[in-house]
């Protein structure tokens, strides 16, 4: 291991079952079912009744340890009087003595336990195979998942592109309408003027021509000859109305001619670049600040910018500021712990190994106690969802029992992920959380030791839907040891994996896309990762291996592509 400090969180030690002390665990005795220290397997389990003959083996052989098979009475499947005592390995068969006799006396015969090893270790191969075809296949779903999730929001962008854009020419087409219809009206009203005018005037004129005809026709009614006389010659001369001249023609107003719509000022589709299969990931490290930590096992941005960052084997918890290449000590608290879910820049929610998560005050730098119960196991991690619920996970080694809670805020337990649909345990150490927006929670499962771990994804309110156990570029003779997890603003999955130095990047189903080594970008002994509220990768390390400093480095990281 390259770090000064383990990252390791929350373990709690298992001990001898006959002592019960903090003696380390040495032996295991198939016979009895029991891990035992030094001392016991010496002084106590070999008093037990039949002990020298009880198989107790090195509890790191336990992986291997297989019980013995009897190869002695394997009757002959052509000779049913016989019991086999060879294996052909030129036809790959048991044969016994009249086999022997008949047909294989030429053959490379070797012992039955041979036999069996040499296809124990044909089935291994072939299982590695398969392995490796369903971890590929595994790779390939992500993949296609990934495309999926492009082209769905690709899809979605152009037609709100459309929408946008019908919206823009729609204005645009009732402006221009509104334009003509005016331009109509001030074509009509000056089309108007003349007609009006001349009408106008014929009808004045019609009127004194009806006034005249009416004053004649009274005029002539005059019975007195000598007045008659007298005006007569006057009536006559005013009988001679001139007529009212018009126009020939007038001004009329304009017609419509209905224009085409096209494409051309509507818009079209167009053939994009293929979506490819191996995504487009860049990082860049814009930023990098060196603490007062020997590791920063832990990093929690805030909404003012500021990071609550620890080291939980020195005891050390601290809320910093970035300031040029440092990060300003704003408080310090000497508690371990193991799990950091901020609630606000003043008040955050930790995790110290016992089974509520404690509150802390920035104000007072005092912890209360909080509604999150998980007793009797004990909280190691803490995460707090996008819908506000609080998921804990819980561990003890005396029980043998982990767990994820899913909480509401006010404590009550919504979903307990303990066992699987064939009530086996899910977790061997539930270590780091995180949710995706579709609501699938990503736990890290890593053995206390870091010696192995997987990413374990839960469904919400169901069971295991998926389960990622490393890479195989990277991850066939390099174990995958997973610290921490945190989703992407793209909704994937991003974890740290402490021996290979490699973030493993998932989709939300928590199948792989690639992985991505932070050598490439010059951060060494990465432990711990978050997202801060600018979307950058906040990757917290280790000091270099052999140094005595306190200088564990965070690095601001912009990301692209996942």
């Amino acid at each position: 291991m390259a770090f000064s400090q383990s990252t390791r969180k929350g373990q709690v030690t298992v001990s001898c079952k006959l002592c019960e002390t903090d003696r380390p665990i040495k032996w295991k005795c198939i016979d009895c079912n029991i891990l035992m220290c030094n001392h016991c397997k010496e002084q106590v389990h070999s008093k037990f009744k039949n002990a020298h003959e009880h198989k107790t083996i090195d509890i790191k052989d336990i992986g291997l340890h297989r019980e013995e098979i009897d190869f002695t009475n394997i009757k002959c499947n052509q000779h049913s009087s016989q019991s086999c005592c060879l294996f052909c390995k030129t036809c790959d068969c048991l044969v016994c003595p009249t086999c022997f006799a008949k047909d294989h006396k030429q053959h490379d015969l070797i012992e039955i336990s041979e036999g069996y090893n040499m296809k124990i270790q044909r089935l291994k191969d072939g299982q590695d195979k398969i392995q490796s075809s369903n971890v590929k296949t595994s790779i390939q779903i992500g993949q296609l998942q990934n495309l999926g999730n492009e082209e769905n929001l690709k899809h979605l962008q152009v037609r709100t592109d459309i929408t946008e854009h019908k919206k823009v020419v729609k204005k645009q087409v009732e402006k221009y309408f509104k334009e003509l219809i005016n331009k109509l009206d001030q074509s009509h009203a000056n089309a108007l003027l003349s007609h009006t005018s001349d009408l106008n005037a014929v009808s004045l004129s019609n009127t004194q021509i009806k006034n005249k005809t009416t004053e004649v026709h009274e005029f002539m009614q005059i019975t007195d000859a000598s007045k008659f006389f007298r005006e007569v010659n006057e009536m006559e001369q005013s009988l001679d109305m001139p007529m009212q001249q018009i126009q020939p023609s007038y001004i009329s107003s304009s017609k419509f001619v209905p224009g085409i719509t096209t494409q051309a000022n509507i818009g079209c589709l167009q053939d994009d670049a293929n979506l490819s299969l191996e995504p487009n990931i860049s990082l860049v490290v814009t930023k990098e600040y060196q603490s007062e930590l020997p590791i920063i096992s832990l990093v929690r941005p805030c909404l003012d910018n500021s990071y609550w960052i620890c080291s939980t084997n020195e005891s050390q918890l601290q809320k910093v500021k970035p300031n040029g290449d440092k990060l300003n000590k704003m408080s310090q608290y000497e508690i371990q712990v193991y799990g950091i879910a901020a609630l606000s820049p003043n008040y955050v929610l930790l995790v110290t190994d016992e089974p509520s998560p404690k509150q802390l005050s920035l104000f007072t730098g005092k912890l209360t106690e909080t509604v999150y119960n998980v007793a009797p196991l004990a909280s190691i991690t803490i995460h707090i969802t996008s819908g506000n619920k609080v998921v804990v996970g819980g561990y003890c080694s005396n029980l043998g029992r982990s767990a994820v809670f899913v909480m509401q805020k006010q404590g009550e337990h919504e979903t307990v992920y303990e066992h699987d649909q064939h009530n086996k345990p899910i977790f061997t150490y539930p270590s780091s959380i995180t949710s995706t927006r579709n609501g699938n929670i990503h736990v890290v499962d890593c053995d206390p030791d870091l010696t192995s771990g997987r990413v374990v994804v839960l469904e919400q309110g169901g069971g295991v839907i998926n389960e990622y156990n490393g890479h195989p570029d990277i991850n066939k003779d390099q174990p995958f040891t997973p610290t921490d997890i945190v989703a992407t603003p793209k909704d994937n999955v991003v974890v740290i994996g402490i021996h290979d130095y490699c973030l493993h990047i998932l989709n939300n189903q928590g199948y792989p896309l690639t992985y991505y080594n932070t050598n490439n970008i010059g951060i060494s002994y990465p432990c711990c990762i978050a997202v801060n509220t600018s979307g950058q990768l906040c990757i917290g390390s280790s000091r270099a291996e052999g140094s005595t400093t306190n200088e564990a480095m965070l690095y601001e990281v912009n990301i692209s592509g996942f």
